[in-house]
């Protein structure tokens, strides 16, 4: 039986699919979206260490993610957090 990852309930309705076709469930008690296997793409120190570098060339965001492989999403949050901790 599917229960919520958060709340641990079992009233769970289908809600949709994501992108990637995958099936997407919505829990009736918290109302947390969730897919029931994920999958967790892992970002290697190599990858980190390239993002880094291609930051300090002044690649369009757009660029780097096609470089690298990473989510664009990914990537702009990761900047936003680069950007934050320099204006502290």
């Amino acid at each position: 039986m599917l229960t919520c990852p958060s709340c641990k309930a079992t009233h769970i309705v289908k809600y949709g699919k994501t992108r990637t076709g995958t099936q997407n469930y919505k829990c009736r008690e918290c109302g947390r979206r969730f897919v029931e296997q994920p999958t967790k793409k892992y970002i290697s120190q190599e990858t980190w260490a390239q993002v880094d570098k291609l930051l300090k060339e002044k690649l369009s965001l757009r660029g780097i993610a096609r470089v690298t492989g990473i989510s664009g999403t990914w990537l702009q949050h990761y900047v936003n957090g680069l950007y934050a901790q320099q204006r502290l």
